[in-house]
């Protein structure tokens, strides 16, 4: 069986034979439980209708959703949020329609379906830190919830053991100081806030390097709460920052820390003009460039951040060690 997941131009290509594959995303959580479905073919949780079937899958997916609920940011005085739906809303609508997802009335099914999945809860936490800082939040308060943000993460993947899951992966977050978007906003006239190697900016690489060390201790305190669960962390962060350390290496031959797609600047970001939006166009060859749109990634880019966690040595256990069939050919990663 074949899936192609997409999402934020993340591709990741399975060859599965006995599992359902369960996706929590930093904004969408996705299930497909037969082997014929496609992304596109799934239904959207929030579309639903009387007659809508869940058995071969469900979409959760909500633009910007983020880990923490959404009255912490209006606390904050951000108020033009895109979404007012967190991970934990995402967690209950999952909970609601799992038992539509078995297929038989045992009380264990549900149990039993998750302990036959492979569940990918990530990345979360990045518009937790997109939404401040891309709206004036300085970097102190942003920093002071990082630890409520992982503990969210911790008490989704938690409750997703509790439900049945026992076989996790947990990515970390990405280096947010080499995206073309906030390179853009936090332009500095001070060189020592540059990475001299990467030109990336370091306090921003740092926020995210301590998001991914507070994760880790979690998981570390999970996983001794639950030696029967297997809890895989991804090192998304890492695996991102040899593209940037040596972009030619990798095939990149663009301006790695540009934009393929914008409307013009340093980096072709513009942050009132979105990809998509007139007047901007995309580069010639996207695979050439490392960020997408300011805030994403390229499908190259993102597919050999997919191949360091599926194959190593970004992930504390290379998935293909889980799943032995895990090999690469020329179109993607396939497990």
């Amino acid at each position: 069986m074949y899936y192609l997941y997409r999402f934020c131009s993340r591709f990741f290509f399975f060859h599965q034979i006995d599992f359902a594959l369960v996706f929590l995303n930093k904004s969408s959580i996705l299930i497909i439980s037969d082997p014929k479905a496609t992304l596109n073919s799934l239904p959207a949780y929030l579309w639903r209708d009387e007659s809508t079937d869940f058995r071969q899958g469900v979409n959760f997916a909500v633009s910007g959703a983020t880990a923490l609920n959404n009255s912490f940011f209006l606390e904050m005085g951000l108020h033009d949020l895109s979404t007012n739906v967190s991970l934990g809303t995402q967690l209950r609508w999952f909970k609601d329609i799992l038992p539509s997802l078995c297929s038989s009335n045992s009380s264990d099914c549900s149990s039993e379906f998750l302990q036959s999945s492979f569940v990918l809860m990530g990345e979360i936490g990045g518009d937790d830190y997109n939404h401040a800082l891309l709206n004036g939040i300085k970097l102190d308060e942003v920093k002071s919830y990082v630890p409520a943000v992982v503990r969210e993460i911790a008490s989704a993947v938690e409750e997703m053991i509790k439900l049945g899951a026992v076989t996790l992966v947990v990515p970390g977050n990405l280096p947010i100081g080499c995206l073309a978007a906030y390179l853009t906003d936090f332009q500095s006239s001070n060189q020592h806030d540059y990475d001299t190697a990467t030109g990336c900016i370091n306090w921003l690489n740092d926020l995210a390097k301590y998001h991914n060390r507070l994760l880790q201790k979690e998981l570390n305190r999970i996983r001794t709460l639950h030696p029967h669960a297997t809890i895989i962390y991804a090192d998304y962060y890492n695996a991102a920052m040899r593209l940037y350390r040596s972009p030619i290496t990798y095939g990149f031959r663009g301006e790695a820390l540009r934009a393929c797609c914008g409307a013009g600047g340093p980096y072709n970001y513009i942050s009132s003009i979105h990809c998509g939006d007139l007047p901007t166009t995309p580069c010639d060859d996207p695979s050439l460039y490392v960020n997408w749109d300011g805030l994403h990634l390229t499908e190259a880019a993102y597919q050999l951040v997919a191949q360091g966690m599926l194959q190593g040595p970004y992930s504390t256990t290379p998935i293909n060690t889980i799943c032995p069939l895990a090999s690469t050919s020329s179109g993607g990663l396939l497990l």
